[in-house]
C-alpha cells in the first residue's frame, strides 16, 4: 500500500470525513484489521481563508507546495488535497514535489461518466464556480457544466464560509441549496456536483431528485484505489 500524503484542515470538518472514508474504504477492500497508511498536514484554515479572500494565491501556492514537500520528506508517495478550491494549485504541487496529485475533478468526472450523466450543476466556493481549473477538467470529458447565477453563487459561497466550515448545519441553508438545485433540474440538469468538501455535510442524496456527486467521498475512494493499486 502506498503512503498517502493528505493536505487537510481546509476545513478540518471535511478532513475528518476524508480520514474516515479512506480508512473505511481500505478496510472494505483489504479486510481484517487493515487501515490506511497515511500522513496528514492540517492547515490553520483561518490563515488560508484570509489569504483566499485577499486574492493572495501566490502565497497560498507557496504554502501548499511547502507542506506537500514536507509530506514527501516524511514518506508520502502521492498527494491528496482535501478540498476542492485548493486544486487550483494542483499542477504547482506536482511540479514542486515530483509527486502525483489525485485530482478531485478527474475523480469526479470519472464517476459522472460511470453514472451516464451528461449535464451537471457545479456548486462550490465562488473561486471554484467562477474559475476554470475545475470546470475545464469536467468539460474535457464531454460533460456539460452549469453554474448558478451570480446572486445564487454568493449565497452558496457565504453559507460555506459563514456556516459549513464552522460545522453549522442550518435547515434554512439546506432549503436554499435545494431550491437552487431544483431550479437547475427544471432546465434539464440531471446531476449536481457538490464541489466543496463541506457541502456534503449539508446536502444528501435524499434531499434532491437528481444524481448527487459527493466529491469528498469520490475523491477519498479514488485515493484508496491508487494507494492499493499494484
Amino acid at each position: 500500500m502506498k503512503k498517502i500524503g493528505l493536505l487537510g484542515g481546509m476545513s478540518w470538518e471535511s478532513s475528518l470525513e476524508y480520514y474516515r472514508i479512506i480508512n473505511e474504504s481500505v478496510k472494505s477492500k483489504l479486510g481484517e484489521a487493515h487501515s490506511a497508511n497515511c500522513l496528514m498536514y492540517s492547515f490553520d484554515f483561518h490563515e488560508i481563508e484570509e489569504l483566499q479572500h485577499k486574492g493572495e494565491w501566490e502565497t497560498l501556492t507557496d504554502l501548499m507546495v511547502k507542506e506537500a514537500n514536507n509530506l514527501k520528506i516524511a514518506g508520502a508517495e502521492f498527494i491528496v488535497i482535501c478540498t476542492n478550491t485548493m486544486h487550483l494549485m494542483a499542477p504547482d504541487i506536482e511540479e514542486g514535489t515530483g509527486l502525483k496529485v489525485i485530482h478531485i475533478a478527474d475523480a469526479t468526472s470519472e464517476e459522472i461518466l460511470r453514472r451516464d450523466v451528461k449535464k451537471v450543476l457545479l456548486l462550490g466556493t465562488k473561486f471554484t464556480m467562477e474559475g476554470t481549473f475545475y470546470l475545464e477538467r469536467l468539460e474535457q470529458k464531454g460533460i456539460e457544466v452549469l453554474i448558478p447565477g451570480e446572486s445564487d453563487r454568493q449565497v452558496i459561497h457565504d453559507i460555506i464560509y459563514n456556516e459549513l466550515i464552522l460545522g453549522e448545519l442550518n435547515p434554512e441553508s439546506r432549503r436554499k441549496y435545494v431550491e437552487i438545485i431544483n431550479e437547475a433540474a427544471d432546465i434539464g440538469v440531471t446531476g449536481v456536483v457538490l464541489g466543496c468538501t463541506e457541502i456534503p455535510l449539508l446536502i444528501k442524496d435524499k434531499d434532491v431528485s437528481i444524481e448527487v456527486f459527493d466529491t469528498t467521498e469520490i475523491h477519498a475512494k479514488a485515493a484508496v484505489d491508487f494507494a492499493i493499486k499494484e
